[in-house]
């Protein structure tokens, strides 16, 4: 099947390389989701996240074994996504190297945290494309390759050994001098960590080469906007003349840099205040994401394209995360269910013939799979509906340059497929 160019061409952002950034200094980049960064020093190495499978770090760390001997003595999570510690066990070597976090540091896949986690892993799976074929329907992940490996997925995880609890604690990473910095942004756990000497700005998920996922469809709480770009700022402050991201490439360069992150916290600022302005205005969120949209000149920046992130489910991400979950308008106080609503509303349009007639002639995918929806409620027509919304998810999915939009749209259309006959 086809796919948007735009979103071929992303891949160009993670490159499977195992480079310099400055002497002794090496990034692995596109062996996994995320990147792997490597501090050498006399006697040992530190180790800045250990990517999401063990598969991915014993490919990372025969990279590493080819230029140098030295023990792993120390690893950094930056922040406590699955996709940055799942390696560890492989970098530690049957070793008992520092592990170094946030006293915030909170992951779905330690201990049992209860709750809703069948549904965030299924969502997790249809996000991320798992079961997807590379190539041809999963394109990349919009933070990463497509194609890794995936063998020992969340399995490496070791605990932390030390924790964080200040603002900011001058370190010893492999013997060079290092601060440890409080930055939340993504998540609320989240570190930074700054080589002076070199002016590395090591940043976590707090920048990457697409618009900022305020909100991941697999499902998170809420983000905090105002944090995350306040932590930009405090990365401009620094003037890093090498940043080095948790996904896509590293950039060189403090304009370069200063551009880059001056224009994140624009964008998530104005969606915080385009969004307040709204939702004070008595605009529902459905209406602002619908109307809203980046100003001009942040919109083609091609580190703002929706390859991860997506700015309309920003909107709605912000007026949920401030107000909850209710729109302000008194009918949705108490909806009709689902079932009962699209009953009503098939009689209305004359039957479930009808309907389907209606979703099968669409010419626009999204209004076919809500007249399916309807249908497949009021268990009416169900198969022929099915096949309908099958089509309109693989119509979506071409054309979308969000990829873990068109990952869900797919992963979906399968799903479905397999109740059809």
């Amino acid at each position: 099947m086809t796919a948007h160019p735009d979103l071929v061409a992303h891949a160009g952002q993670f490159p499977k390389r195992f480079a310099d950034l400055a002497p002794g200094i090496w990034s692995a980049v596109g062996f996994a989701a995320s990147n792997v960064y490597v501090i050498e020093g006399p006697d040992s190495l530190a180790v800045i996240d250990t990517t999401e499978s063990t598969g991915a770090a014993q490919a990372i760390l025969a990279e590493l074994r080819a230029r140098t001997a030295k023990p792993v003595g120390q690893i950094v999570y930056t922040h406590s996504h699955r996709d940055h510690i799942s390696g560890a066990a492989v970098f530690a070597e049957g070793g008992a190297p520092e592990i170094i976090a946030s006293h915030r540091f909170a992951s779905d896949i330690v201990g049992d945290r209860g709750g809703p986690q069948k549904a965030l892993r299924d969502r997790t799976r249809r996000q991320f494309g798992f079961g997807l074929d590379f190539p041809g329907e999963r394109v990349n992940l919009g933070c990463g390759p497509g194609d890794r490996p995936v063998e020992g997925m969340g399995a490496g995880h070791l605990p932390p050994t030390r924790w964080i609890t200040e603002d900011r604690v001058q370190a010893s990473l492999a013997g060079r001098t290092a601060d440890l910095i409080h930055a939340p942004g993504e998540t609320p756990d989240h570190l930074i960590v700054w080589l002076p000497d070199r002016r590395i700005l090591f940043s976590g998920d707090n920048f990457y080469h697409a618009f900022p996922n305020l909100y991941a469809i697999r499902g998170t709480p809420y983000r905090d906007f105002a944090a995350w770009a306040d932590t930009l700022d405090r990365m401009l402050r620094m003037a890093p003349e090498v940043l080095a991201p948790g996904h896509t490439l590293p950039i060189v360069g403090a304009a370069a840099i200063a551009e880059r992150l001056t224009d994140y916290r624009d964008a998530i600022r104005f969606v915080v205040e385009a969004t307040a302005a709204g939702l004070n205005a008595g605009r529902t969120p459905d209406e602002l994401a619908a109307e809203l949209r980046l100003p001009g000149r942040l919109a083609g920046k091609p580190w703002l394209q929706e390859f991860y992130g997506r700015f309309a489910w920003s909107v709605r991400a912000y007026a949920a995360g401030t107000l909850g979950w209710f729109d302000g308008n008194p009918t949705d106080l108490g909806r009709l269910p689902p079932a009962e609503e699209a009953r009503k509303v098939i009689a209305l349009a004359g039957g479930g013939d009808a309907v389907l007639a209606a979703a099968e002639a669409a010419d626009d995918p999204q209004w076919a799979m809500e007249l399916a929806d309807r249908l497949i409620a009021a268990q009416d027509q169900v198969q022929a509906a099915l096949r309908v919304k099958v089509r309109a998810l693989r119509i979506r999915a071409e054309a979308e340059v969000n990829a873990t939009a068109r990952n869900y749209y797919l992963s979906c259309a399968r799903e479905l497929e397999a109740e059809t006959p």
